[in-house]
């Protein structure tokens, strides 16, 4: 019989080890076959549990889902996934899986769910019909708009070959602040724009990131900054997640993020502790700025007849071209130019204004919470690690100019922001205040710095503007969304009136590059700026967690005209799931999951890039649908060839693309530019550019669903100066021309909205009061702090808590609460209040209250934490349900004491009567503030407990599965086994 030696963990009390013994004695028999790997195939693809797209090795046997793991060799997770990757078992067994196009019956009302299954030719035909009317006469009477999609560069698409302005993703109410404060000042933004350089940061700070985003690869580097010895400093009113492991939490007070980055950024100037080089070189800290008070012109970067940029050389003591090289700019000093004007420097205007005692940590403190000393301290110990630590890395590399260089100079100094900044109505001029304290470190794009991802950095903005107008049957000029410079470019009439139903690039919120979803519907139903026919959502959940205003916006989709006709006339909603918003339609069209379709991850989207390579990816079909649906991807490009979109058809008004996969293969945005980057040319061998190649997807199916492109060491840092990446960049299409991308400090952009507010533009300016005032106080071309706009316009004694949402690790959006095994990690969300708050309101844990806000009231369960800043209070979003939504039982812990935040929070902001109504919203992206909520909270009367409001059960919808008591996955039976501890010690897992 065989044996072992004796082990820690054995000892006296277990019935294999007997005192003195020194072996444990083994079974001889087999264990039994737990499953035939000969009946198990294994294939690749990308998961879509969230939004970090990694890559996933997925084990089928008999056609069903037996296990998922991460793929080692993805550049995304490197073969980590979380428990969302591993729960998308559940996903794709889910009973709320949807398993028919439907359409509302034709006298039953709107979000009664009386639906009866039709034909996917009888749907295609009655959209088909509807949209083409719409096209013919006007093709903004068609609202498209798309949630987490992932594939915005085909939605895009398809809404400028319609003719649509009406379209936009999620951005606007996710995190497009965070997008474009970054694009608007160094071409590359946190998230999905560029990552830490966690191989060689040293000091890693974290601002208002939830730990759904970027979960895999934000835990990934956080090990190895542990593992280094790197201090982690978190940023958050919040301690969960991420903030748990941080060396240093600092507690925050919502919305004050702005202040606290400038705080610091005061400390490095009253210091004198700033890359003056990097200042010189990389950005337009030098140029020289018009100081012509109430004067046209104010405020603008002083040109030469070519419009270059001037700064003034203290060698030639003249004003020159910014852009000549070799020069020895002015960083600080104030001129007079060649016609009179009087100029000063950017660098001059910036010290002027943060120097001011309103950001001297002693005052900062007052408002953000966060003691005077730790602010100072916190700025000194980066500027110590910036140049005191710095990194140099011997690789020789040229610049945009032909200097050589023997080293990339590193300041190891990163950071991260995510919705936690963005959310606010001051997170664009919040994400540009913590960019300015990497900036001046001069700790971008370089060795343990801020690392863009290509296809960034752009030239900023990136060079693409909204189209402005559109004409029956005639696809766009431009995208729908793109990057306004000037007032020239806003999307309005000659009246100066939106043209977009959003209002999106109007003087509501004129730089919103990623539209105003929260703001659809109730435009819409209100006729402002004009009544659209049909509204289109993809995966947008607008009836529940995606909506401000929960509530009343389900009243709006059901609201009607005298005549009883519907303000919004038709809806069309795809979906994969039985989300709430389902039942608000008028024809349904089911989605597919992300494991029964194809799909592209493109780098003329939102590509996986890491710092180092350009990298995409694509999904596979793995699973045959057992349900009459179809992919939302192969829906479009099937209407769009009915519709005859120039794109899409030939002359003879034949298809030009067999299906969604030969599109993808042969469509071209320009030569040799498509949707893949990876084996292009006829035979494969081409790479970022080239001829389509008729077997792409078998050569990404071949290479594990992914292509990487790894860049040669000389091209991995300062990028934006970079000749030889700005060479490939333009080749391969990221940018249009190799000229430096010079990081803009001062941004003349804002100050031309500004100049139009004041009256002094000459081009278009606003004419009603509320619009001038947002232009002149919110369009500053530096950063600054202010109050969020909502909490300007309420009483802090009233409401005075700060209420925020954040989504956990183990869920995202409201997709993974209806996922049997996710809900057993949690089945229910609280309300988290700081414990000496609850014991001073005389407030018990799990004791239910009321939360009410300037809108409205919930009750809610409370829990009390330690791990949260006094003044706020918070909870995981998108958590409560509607009962019977998602596959859900009437009576599950989701919809009876679960709830949400959304129907506290107004898509309007305060207005006196008589005043324009406005969106509650950042003034200058139209960011959907959700965090700027304030509440008051107080005890529930002893009889009262489960969450408010409800409302009515969801019915089941036709063909539907009815919700399982115990939601249980096997491939096959289960094997019992009860083995000896000898036994699994010698053996391991079989």
């Amino acid at each position: 019989m065989a044996t072992i030696s004796a082990h820690p963990l054995c000892d006296e009390h277990h019935p294999d080890w007997q005192a003195g013994d020194e072996s444990i004695p083994l079974p001889s028999s087999p264990l039994p076959q737990f499953e035939n790997h000969d009946q198990q195939r294994i294939e690749f693809t990308t998961c879509y549990m969230c939004a970090c797209r990694c890559g996933i090795k997925v084990t089928l046997e008999q056609d069903k889902v037996r296990f998922i793991q991460g793929n080692p060799d993805h550049p995304v997770n490197k073969g980590v996934l979380c428990a969302k990757g591993n729960a998308g078992i559940m996903k794709q067994n889910s009973p709320a899986k949807l398993q028919t196009p439907l359409l509302r019956k034709r006298h039953a009302e709107r979000g009664e769910a009386e639906f009866e299954a039709i034909s996917w030719d009888a749907a295609l035909d009655i959209l088909t019909t509807r949209l083409q009317k719409i096209r013919d006469t006007d093709p903004n009477k068609l609202a498209y708009f798309t949630g987490r999609d992932q594939m915005q560069a085909l939605t895009g698409f398809w809404a400028s070959q319609f003719g649509t302005l009406n379209w936009a993703a999620h951005g606007g109410f996710c995190s497009v602040n965070m997008a474009a404060g970054g694009l608007y000042t160094m071409g590359h933004a946190f998230w999905e724009f560029g990552d830490p350089d966690w191989d060689n940061t040293k000091y890693f700070m974290m601002w208002g990131v939830a730990e759904d985003h970027a979960s895999n690869p934000i835990k990934i580097g956080l090990e190895k900054l542990k593992r280094r010895g790197a201090k982690f400093v978190g940023v958050n009113p919040v301690r969960t997640g991420y903030q748990a492991i941080a060396d240093e939490w600092i507690a925050i007070r919502p919305g004050t993020d702005t202040l606290l980055a400038l705080s610091m950024i005061h400390v490095l100037l009253k210091n004198q502790q700033f890359d003056w080089e990097f200042l010189l070189r990389y950005t337009n800290a030098a140029y020289c700025v018009v100081n012509t008070p109430n004067q046209v012109g104010d405020g603008l970067i002083l040109r030469n007849e070519a419009g270059d940029p001037l700064v003034f050389d203290q060698t030639q003591q003249t004003f020159v071209s910014g852009k000549q090289v070799g020069l020895q700019p002015a960083l600080f000093g104030e001129f007079t130019a060649p016609d009179g004007r009087p100029v000063r420097t950017v660098m001059t205007i910036l010290a002027e204004k943060y120097l001011d005692e309103q950001y001297a940590p002693e005052n900062a403190a007052k408002g953000c919470g966060v003691a005077a000393s730790t602010i100072e301290r916190l700025a000194l110990e980066m500027a110590h690690v910036a140049f005191k630590e710095s990194i140099e890395l011997e690789i020789e590399w040229t610049d945009w100019a032909g200097r050589k260089h023997d080293k990339f100079i590193g300041r190891p100094v990163s950071m991260h922001a995510m919705r936690g900044i963005s959310a606010h109505s001051n997170g664009f001029q919040a994400c540009r205040a913590i960019h300015f304290l990497q900036i001046l470190l001069g700790s971008i794009d370089c060795p343990g710095g801020h690392l863009a991802k290509p296809p960034y950095p752009k030239h900023i903005p990136p060079a693409i503007k909204p189209a402005k107008s559109s004409k029956p049957n005639t696809p766009l000029s431009a995208p729908p969304l793109g990057f306004p410079t000037s007032p020239e470019d806003l999307v309005i009439d000659a009246q100066g009136n939106p043209l977009r139903i959003d209002k999106a690039y109007s003087w509501d919120a004129p730089m919103s590059s990623h539209g105003l979803m929260h703001m659809v519907i109730t435009n819409a139903v209100n006729g402002d700026p004009y009544p659209i026919d049909t509204l289109m959502m993809f995966m947008a959940n607008m009836a529940w967690n995606s909506s401000m205003n929960t509530a009343n916006v389900m009243d709006m989709l059901r609201a009607k005209h005298d005549n009883g006709e519907y303000k919004i006339p038709f809806i069309v909603v795809s979906d994969a799931f039985h989300s709430e918003m389902v039942n608000y339609a008028d024809l349904v069209l089911p989605d597919t999951t992300y494991l029964e379709r194809f799909d592209t991850i493109s780098m003329l989207d939102r590509p996986i890039s890491e710092p180092h390579s350009a990298c995409d990816s694509i999904r596979q079909k793995i699973i045959e649908p057992n349900r009459e649906v179809r992919s939302w991807q192969e829906v479009m490009l099937e209407v769009g060839k009915r519709l005859k979109f120039p794109a899409l058809t030939k002359e003879d008004g034949t298809p030009k693309y067999q299906d969604y996969k030969d599109f993808i293969i042969n469509y071209q945005k320009s030569p040799g530019i498509g949707f893949l980057a990876g084996w292009r040319g006829a035979n494969g061998d081409q790479a970022l550019w080239g001829d389509p190649n008729p077997k792409q997807w078998e050569k990404y199916v071949e290479n594990k669903c992914f292509f990487e492109y790894h860049l040669p060491p000389a091209m991995r840092y300062y990028r934006f100066a970079n000749r030889d990446y700005l060479e490939l960049a333009k080749k391969a299409a990221w940018v249009g021309s190799t000229e430096p991308i010079v990081i803009e400090l001062y941004s003349e952009i804002l100050q031309k909205f500004r100049l139009a507010g004041l009256g002094l533009y000459d081009g278009p300016m606003p004419t009603r009061p509320e619009h001038k005032e947002r232009l002149v106080r919110y369009f500053d071309p530096l950063p600054f702090f202010y109050i969020p706009i909502e909490q300007q316009r309420q009483s802090a004694e009233e409401f005075p808590f700060f209420a925020i949402n954040q989504r956990p690790m183990f869920m995202y959006h409201s997709w993974d609460s209806q996922n049997a095994w996710l809900r057993q990690i949690m089945a229910q969300n609280f309300l988290y209040l700081n414990r000496q708050q609850g014991e001073k309101l005389g407030i018990a844990d799990l004791s239910w209250v009321w939360v009410e806000s300037r809108t409205g009231k919930i009750r809610v369960q409370v829990k009390l934490m330690e791990g949260v800043q006094m003044d706020t209070v918070w909870t995981w979003n998108a958590i409560g349900k509607q009962a019977g939504a998602w596959g859900l039982s009437n009576d599950a812990n989701e919809a009876q004491n679960g709830f949400l935040m959304n129907h506290l929070i107004s898509e309007l902001l305060p207005t006196p009567a008589g005043e324009l109504e406005i969106t509650n919203s950042d003034p200058i992206t139209g960011q959907a503030a959700w965090y700027d909520l304030r509440v008051k909270i107080y005890p529930a009367s002893p009889e009262e407990s489960g969450s408010y409001p409800q409302f009515s059960p969801l019915k089941p919808l036709p063909n539907m599965a009815t919700a399982p008591a115990v939601g249980r996955y096997q491939a096959h039976p289960a094997v019992h086994l009860n083995r000896s501890l000898g036994d699994i010690l010698s053996r391991g897992e079989k």
